[in-house]
This record gives structure tokens, sequence and C-alpha cells, in this order.
């Protein structure tokens, strides 16, 4: 992945509550971000017509544009469209699919972004990340992060359980990524930022010891905070480092090795775990067990329809995803036989620890 872009570093504005589709026109009145009202709205094809009709009021003269695919060939074209006249910003309203689609389409001219998030599913709603299909395969783009963000919760409550539970997963496995980060400076002396680990840190912990339930205002609001201090930590060092180590190999060889099998957050949780586990951090091991399971979320490979050999695979071939990373899994570099021994040791650890 190249490195991230760091034209901006923090959103200008941050908004999680209720209604914020509607009252977007409030925020585009900031004269820091539409001095004229010239802005492009990007939409999906799902709840695009329902979003535009009730933002419209707001909007004014606002081009409307519709996205689908979350290509980067869809990207191109809207950047094709948005090059034939002048726009103050772009606001991407959608999940991570459009507002990924919105944010390379906008770098690519030079525009300010806003995103107006109406799920929850990943930390791309403030990262310098835009994740897009290429030519059959995903890919991670470095793009510039939003001059400001909107959560609607209204939305977000609406939507699949399953898509604010991945990001509960892709939350908190940022503290697992930053362990790995921690362990890299130590052991091989990698430059390390100490406020993109506080700020991806802090997000997660206070996921992580939330006592809400996912439907609750005030847990997702924590939820959203968190992956939004997720995205800020990554273009603060420009690096996905924060927010990236050991768990996300492991999902990106299970995305490798059995594509389909769960969501990214989903599988980023349960690698958080299984890497917190190789780490010996049995603290962090049962925290982070228990929240994963009250949330929900995947703690055993057979959660997500895996059998044990296929997970111990999947962590065999995870370092073969981003070899310039070192994680846990690099530094103990454990045989398939190692790992299977390690995963049955795991699987009793969880009994201790859920029951």
């Amino acid at each position: 992945m190249p490195l991230l872009a760091r034209t901006v570093t923090t959103p200008l504005s941050i908004e999680v509550r209720r209604g914020a589709v509607a009252d977007l026109g409030v925020l585009l009145a900031d004269r820091r971000i539409s001095g004229g009202g010239d802005v492009a709205v990007v939409v999906g094809p799902g709840q695009g017509e329902k979003i535009v009709e009730l933002c419209r009021p707001s909007l004014g003269s606002a081009d409307v544009f519709t996205v689908a695919g979350g290509s980067v060939d869809s990207a191109n074209e809207l950047g094709d469209k948005l090059r034939h006249r002048h726009y103050d910003a772009v606001v991407g309203i959608g999940g991570g699919k459009t507002i990924d689609t919105a944010k390379y389409a906008a770098t690519r001219y030079g525009i300010p972004m806003v995103t107006v998030a109406t799920s929850l599913a990943n930390d791309g709603i403030a990262s310098p990340v835009a994740s897009l299909t290429h030519d059959g395969g995903k890919g991670s783009y470095g793009v510039h992060i939003p001059i400001a963000v909107l959560v609607d919760l209204d939305f977000v409550e609406n939507g699949p359980d399953r898509q604010t539970q991945a990001g509960i997963g892709d939350a908190v496995s940022n503290l697992s990524a930053c362990a790995d980060w921690e362990l890299a400076h130590e052991v091989r002396n990698e430059p390390i930022d100490g406020l993109a680990v506080t700020l991806a840190r802090t997000g997660a912990e206070a996921l992580v010891n939330h006592p809400g339930k996912i439907n609750d205002d005030a847990f997702l609001t924590t939820l959203a905070e968190a992956l939004i201090l997720g995205g800020i930590s990554m273009s603060i060092c420009g690096s996905s480092r924060p927010a990236s180590g050991g768990d996300h190999e492991i999902s990106h060889a299970i995305d490798h090795l059995y594509p389909g099998t769960g969501s990214h957050g989903e599988q980023a949780g349960l690698g958080a775990l299984f890497c917190t586990f190789l780490r010996g951090d049995l603290e962090r091991f049962g925290q982070l067990a228990r929240c994963l399971h009250r949330h929900g979320l995947a703690t055993r490979p057979g959660d997500l329809g895996l059998t044990d050999e296929q997970f111990v695979e999947a962590v065999a071939f995870a370092p073969r995803t981003r070899p310039d990373r070192y994680t846990i899994l690099e530094h103990l570099a454990l045989p398939a036989d190692d790992l299977r021994t390690r995963l049955g040791d795991y699987v009793d650890a969880l009994r201790d620890q859920l029951g």
C-alpha cells in the first residue's frame, strides 16, 4: 500500500448523532467547507434515493451522483464527472463502499471530502485509505482523510446488526495492532508514533470496556468515535500501523484462502483475539474474548464456518499477506504443528474465560 496522504490529519468537524443526514446543510453552511454551496453529493444504490429525499431541502443546488460496486473503475467514473465543474466539496453519504469511492475520486481531483456515515462496519469513516476492488481483487489506496465526519445513528440503528458487529471487531483489533507495533519497535527498532498509538488505543479501550449493547446510543457513539480515532491515527503516522497488525494479516489470509468466509471486521476481531493469546497477554485476552462474545462476534474458527485446520492454514499463510510488517506472527514464526497445539490451548483458555 502506498504512503498514506497526510494533507489533512484531523477533520474540522466530527458529529455523531441522530438526524445528521437531514441536517447536512447546517454543516455545509460552514464556509470553511463550502463558500457558495457548490457540493457534489455521492450516494449508493441501496438507500440512496431515500437519503437524497431526506436531505434535499438542506442541499440547495447540490449535484447528486449515484455510485455502485466499490471499484477503482466506479471511482474513476465518478472522478470524470466531478471534473466538469467546480465543487467546494464532495459529500459521500452511505456505507463503506460509497464513502471509499467518494474519497478516492475526491483525492484524485484535489477536492475536499465530507463523510456522512450511515453504518459503522469499519474504520474507513475517517481513514486515509480507500478499499476498492480492481482486476478481480481488493486493494488499499492512499487518499486524503475527510475534512468533516458525520455519523447518523438513525441509519446505523436501522441497519443490519452484522455491520455494527463488524465495526466492533475492526475497532477492538487496534489493541492487538498497537501491541504488534510496540513489539516491532522493541525488537527491530521500528519507529513508532506515540500519538497515533494513543488515539487508536484510547478508542478501542473505551469500546472494550463499554457495558452497552449494539442498539444503545451511548455504545454506538463510542463505537463511532473508536473507528474515527483509528482513522485519524493512521493519518497522523502516515501508515496503517496503529490499526493493522497480525490480526489483519489473518483476515487477509482468510480472504485469500477462503473468500466469502466473513466480514473483514469479524475476521480481524478473531485474529486479534488469537494474536493476543499468542502474545501471552492473558488479561487482555480475557477482556477481548468477553467483549467479542458479548456482542455476538466470532471467538472460535467454527463461529466463522472454518475448521481448525483451515484456521491453522490461514494463520500460517498470514505473514505472506504483508511481508513488510513485523507482528507477533513473524516474531514467533510457528510451524503448522506448533500452531495446531497453540490453537488447542487457545480453545481451552476460551473455555476458562467464557465457560
